[in-house]
């Protein structure tokens, strides 16, 4: 919707399932703290309430779980764990993935080149496609319907199941934290593969600790933990500005260098040609996480022309930090390898 905001006209979100309809004309109360220093809401205000009318009350249902607690907008949902639940018996024991790989990544946009590579490997494999489970995690964006490419990844069949967790909400699946939704995605969802990430946005300052991805190396913990296979993908860039973002960024090396306490397949590209300077010291890089200075191991993934041409394929637009595809190819080349790595895993 648009909206006007001091004589202004600027696009405005409005999630229904929180404030109730918004219809043309309406009057609205706006947060638009975000929007004004320019931060990651997709340049959007967002609608708080409605002050023309009362929004209806929400239709009863089952569930307790509240996410976004204690705040105005926080929301009642039925987990997919709770009492209330069809799935409450089989979750209530369960504490084993069975070695499904879990697929770790930094930023929501490497999401689809992750499934990207899963599929690529699956089709030159002559193997079905497996099915794959989204686990979003809390550290972006909190409800699943601000993701766009969850939406569509949803609707081209790329993605089976999304399971919100922590704080976030809007999946199929909400689940507490991130060890009841992997157990949700192999028990109820039936996943060959589960993807961890959070939501879109990322917040950051610029220090060795103050970044929302620390949290890929808790959920590396978790998946060790459960008897999963995790697979820790690389943030990598060849275009970044920031030298602590250039080659691995050091949110990887940290995530999965100082928090991953478990051990996980750390995949590394083979970057070759034009890329491969970027490949040469993301290896070096790399190596600071594996045996025996560290505690994963190292796999070397080919990143042939075809998987490019893989990527390019996507159903969605792959952007990360603002950079596509041929503005950055190392960087989605290297969580695709991710991908080839989690289906090479099932297929061994």
């Amino acid at each position: 919707m648009v909206v006007s905001v001091a004589n202004e006209q600027v696009k405005a979100l409005a999630y229904p399932q929180l404030v109730g309809p918004v219809e043309p004309g309406a009057q609205v109360l706006l947060n638009v703290s975000a929007l004004v220093r320019g931060l990651g809401t997709g340049g959007y205000a967002l609608v708080v309430a409605r002050t023309d009318t009362v929004a209806p009350d929400p239709v009863p249902g089952p569930g307790h779980l509240v996410k976004a607690r204690y705040t105005p907008l926080q929301t009642m949902v039925l987990g997919v764990d709770e009492q209330e639940s069809a799935h409450h018996d089989v979750l209530a024991e369960a504490d084993d993935l069975g070695g499904m790989p879990v697929v770790v990544a930094d930023l929501h946009s490497a999401v689809p080149a992750v499934v990207a590579g899963l599929r690529y490997a699956a089709e030159r494999a002559g193997a079905p496609v497996p099915t794959v489970a989204y686990v979003l995690t809390d550290g972006g964006a909190l409800p699943a319907w601000f993701s766009r490419t969850t939406s569509a990844l949803r609707e081209a069949g790329w993605l089976d199941v999304c399971v919100s967790t922590g704080q976030s909400f809007g999946g199929d699946l909400e689940a507490v934290t991130v060890h009841s939704g992997l157990l949700a995605a192999r028990y109820v969802a039936g996943a060959d593969v589960a993807v961890v990430a959070q939501g879109p946005g990322n917040l950051g300052t610029g220090t060795r600790w103050g970044f929302s991805g620390v949290a890929a190396g808790e959920a590396v913990n978790a998946a060790g933990v459960l008897h999963g296979r995790p697979v820790a993908s690389l943030r990598v860039s060849g275009a970044d500005a920031r030298d602590r973002h250039l080659g691995v960024s050091h949110h990887s090396l940290t995530a999965y260098g100082q928090v991953a306490l478990v051990p996980a397949d750390v995949v590394v590209p083979r970057l070759t040609g034009a890329l491969s300077d970027l490949g040469t010291r993301v290896a070096t890089q790399a190596a600071t996480l594996v045996a025996p200075t560290g505690r994963h191991r190292l796999v070397t993934i080919d990143t042939r022309d075809d998987l490019r041409a893989a990527l390019a394929s996507t159903p969605v637009r792959l952007s990360t930090m603002g950079r596509n595809l041929d503005a950055d190819p190392g960087s989605f080349l290297a969580v695709a390898a991710a991908g080839i790595h989690a289906f090479d895993l099932l297929d061994g």
